[in-house]
């Protein structure tokens, strides 16, 4: 089958520096974007550039949620949608620390720690909602990563990210009556923390799913650890053993992260607050992972070494070790995963850029198609743009409705599509994936082209 994706579909989006020239993501090639985005973060980790504000002009009414909100002291407070499934949601963080192996990013300290996030079906309790995200991490994303790594050309000091509203319980017990819950890992883009997608994963959630969100440390763009320590991305550089030893490190983090589990489901890890009701509830014979852009490449990575994963989504993301614009279709530089593709159930989802004009051949999507043995399909999310498989698809449109931004900059971030049904759409797909493949009940929506969804197109 033939592969597609869209031109802003690698790493970061846009970028913009203090006093450097916006571009949109929507206008830039895959390769570029890659390339790009990692130039511009060595830059901004080296030096701590902080990006300058974008100026307020016309409004973008009507669409931004009814729930966003200005705080007291002045801050937009934006809200996530309500998870559609009919489960609450709870949540945990867990400091993981694996002492087999060094940091490879790091000299100190001599072992490898994430933080991750659990999400799950909860019983009902009177629990407060989980921040969105913690105090120090949530500041450099407002000066540094919303605008450097993420090219959102949002106003700085004028969002509160951290009181962002969730639908998430912190610490509820698990919902027993959700049944074996088949887990579903996620990893983010490059510059993004594992935060970013957290609509997806509340969705996720409230259908009976366990999702694991991993931050990547050194390599997300902000971690904080419980005792207050903020690990920044270290030095990113445009290529190719940089990009494959991004690719290798988040393929052990996840085998990592997926022996933790198997441990706590089995009765270990009494040192972490686990939630009530956790600890055997793990159904492991059915995990599965997705991620967006580079995330996405690294599921398809991860998948290829760890034969636990059983389904696989790349969400927007290219598949070459080699960000230079002029090779980025070159099979010289495809990993295996890209040469021998899959065995196991697979789902590519592109964007489609400005108007459809922005469509190119994706080598490395065809290639993996070409040599993959297990399901797969290559779908377009209508009207979306790189950053629509994101929570910058929910809160892009209510932060700039609040502060008076231009109309132009939620289309360059977002695409044309009406937030709210790009959200439903996207979990629909998702769900319907991982219900397939993983609980093996097929509602036939991946089958072909459907009526009730217009706005997806399957390209192979």
């Amino acid at each position: 089958m033939n592969r597609r994706r869209t031109a802003q579909s690698a790493g970061p989006t846009g970028h913009r520096a203090s006093g450097a020239t916006t571009v949109p993501a929507a206008k830039l090639r895959a390769g570029t974007v890659l390339a790009a985005g990692l130039a511009l973060a060595a830059g901004l980790a080296l030096a701590g550039v902080t990006p300058g504000s974008a100026s307020a002009a016309a409004t973008t009414a009507g669409r931004a949620s009814a729930a966003t909100g200005t705080k007291a002291d002045g801050k937009v407070r934006g809200s996530l949608p309500t998870p559609a499934g009919p489960y609450r949601v709870g949540t945990v963080a867990l400091h993981l620390i694996d002492r087999s192996r060094p940091d490879p990013w790091v000299s100190e300290p001599p072992y490898r720690e994430l933080m991750v996030s659990l999400f799950y079906p909860a019983a009902a309790t009177g629990r407060a909602s989980a921040p969105y995200m913690l105090p120090k991490a949530a500041d450099h994303f407002d000066s540094v990563t919303a605008n450097g790594y993420l090219g959102l050309n949002l106003p700085t000091g004028q969002v509160d990210w951290a009181d962002t509203a969730t639908h998430a319980y912190s610490g509820a017990p698990v919902d027993r009556r959700a049944g074996s819950l088949p887990v579903v890992v996620y990893s983010p883009g490059l510059g993004e923390p594992r935060t970013w997608s957290t609509t997806l994963v509340e969705q996720l959630a409230s259908r009976g799913y366990l999702v694991v969100t991993i931050d990547n440390t050194y390599e997300s763009p902000e971690v904080q650890f419980p005792d207050g320590r903020l690990a920044l991305l270290s030095d990113p550089q445009p290529t190719v053993p940089w990009v494959t030893k991004l690719l290798t490190t988040r393929s052990a983090d996840t085998s990592f992260v997926l022996d933790q589990l198997t441990a706590i489901n089995r009765g270990g890890g009494r040192d972490l607050a686990i939630p009530a009701g956790l600890r055997g509830a793990m159904n492991l014979s059915a995990i599965g992972m997705l991620g967006h852009s580079a995330g996405g490449f690294a599921s398809a990575q991860a998948m290829h070494d760890d034969p636990r994963i059983r389904a696989g989504v790349n969400l927007d993301g290219t598949m070459t070790l080699n960000p230079d614009p002029a090779a980025v279709n070159d099979p010289a530089y495809f990993p295996d995963v890209v040469k021998s593709g899959l065995d196991r159930p697979f789902l590519l989802m592109g964007s489609d850029g400005e108007g459809g004009e922005s469509y190119q051949n994706d080598a490395s999507w065809a290639a993996f198609g070409a040599h993959s043995t297990g399901w797969h399909a290559d779908l377009t999310l209508r009207g979306s743009a790189h950053a629509s498989f994101t929570d910058a698809e929910t809160l892009v449109p209510q932060i700039a409705s609040a502060v008076n931004l231009p109309a132009q900059t939620v289309t360059d971030d977002i695409g044309t599509l009406a937030p709210a049904r790009a959200v439903t759409v996207e979990d629909d797909y998702l769900a319907a994936f991982f219900d397939r493949f993983l609980r093996h009940r097929d509602g036939h929506l991946l089958d072909g082209p459907s009526p009730r969804y217009p706005e997806m197109s399957f390209v192979g």
